[in-house]
């Protein structure tokens, strides 16, 4: 443990934030930069008196679960964090799970792109980000709880709504095997994740496909690039299918864009229109 320099990368994290960025009141006392000691312990669920002594390198190896509570508070990166726990003397260990925080810039990626439908899909089909014209195209998401926002249990387990298969895709069972092939891999890179576990004996005890699927132990996923989509609004939409990987992030960007000049991007453009104001027919 570098109790120094950990004393000094912790006091220049601290330093760096501002009250606004984790929704405290600036005031008008502040008579340094950033957070106050008191408040970095507060949000790491710590004492003021250890964090304090922290930073001025005379504690004892913080736990991992301190590290994990210091990296929260103070809104460190994958780097910054993996740096963290190097100083402390605890290298950090494979992640327990999925990540499912999105890096600021995919976030603004998203939104840069009027003219395509975009979302991000966690390492278990969770969509944890998404673009206004891919919920005019799919569905209002913010409306949604995580559990519902999963493709994995929606291609499988549904709601069907008007016999819509995870919103009409005309290669839904190409997608529910390359989903269980994919989710499997997962579950082998996440063994200790409850949630992944968890979804895994859901999917197998509520459908029989997965668990056929399951069961054949294929791991070779390939993206589908070119699908259509069953709107209810606008009838099918066929787009185009790009997939990004974020490989330290175990995270995908979907992008769906139409052919120039075609139907489907006159369909595109008036839903950007339309939005979800006259979505009611979740897929």
């Amino acid at each position: 443990m570098d109790r120094r320099e950990l004393a000094a990368f912790l006091r220049s994290r601290r330093e760096r934030i501002t009250p606004a960025d984790v929704g405290l009141p600036a005031g008008t006392r502040r008579r340094t930069p950033g957070l106050r000691r008191e408040e970095v312990a507060q949000l790491a669920f710590i004492s003021t008196e250890y964090y304090t002594r922290l930073e001025q390198a005379r504690a004892p190896r913080p736990s991992r679960e301190v590290l994990t509570g210091l990296a929260r508070a103070l809104r460190l990166g994958d780097t910054e964090r993996d740096h963290l726990h190097h100083l402390a003397g605890a290298p950090p260990g494979p992640p327990a799970g999925p990540s499912r925080e999105v890096r600021p810039s995919i976030a603004n990626l998203l939104r840069r792109l009027p003219n395509a439908a975009a979302i991000v899909l966690s390492a278990t089909y969770e969509v944890i980000a998404w673009n206004d014209l891919a919920a005019a195209l799919m569905e209002d998401f913010s409306a949604l709880s995580r559990r519902e926002r999963n493709f994995v249990r929606r291609a499988f387990l549904g709601p069907h709504r008007d016999g819509r298969r995870l919103y009409g895709v005309t290669d839904v069972d190409e997608f529910a095997r390359t989903s269980a092939q994919g989710l499997r891999a997962a579950a082998a890179r996440y063994p200790d994740d409850p949630e992944v576990t968890e979804l895994v004996a859901e999917l197998r005890s509520g459908s029989e496909e997965f668990a056929r699927l399951w069961d054949s132990h294929d791991v070779s996923a390939r993206p589908t690039l070119c699908k259509t989509l069953h709107h209810p609004l606008v009838g099918p939409i066929t787009v185009n299918c790009d997939v990004l990987d974020i490989t330290d992030r175990d995270q995908r960007v979907i992008i769906y864009t139409a052919e120039p000049g075609s139907p489907a991007e006159e369909a595109l453009r008036l839903l950007s229109v339309v939005g979800t104001q006259r979505m009611g027919v979740p897929g």
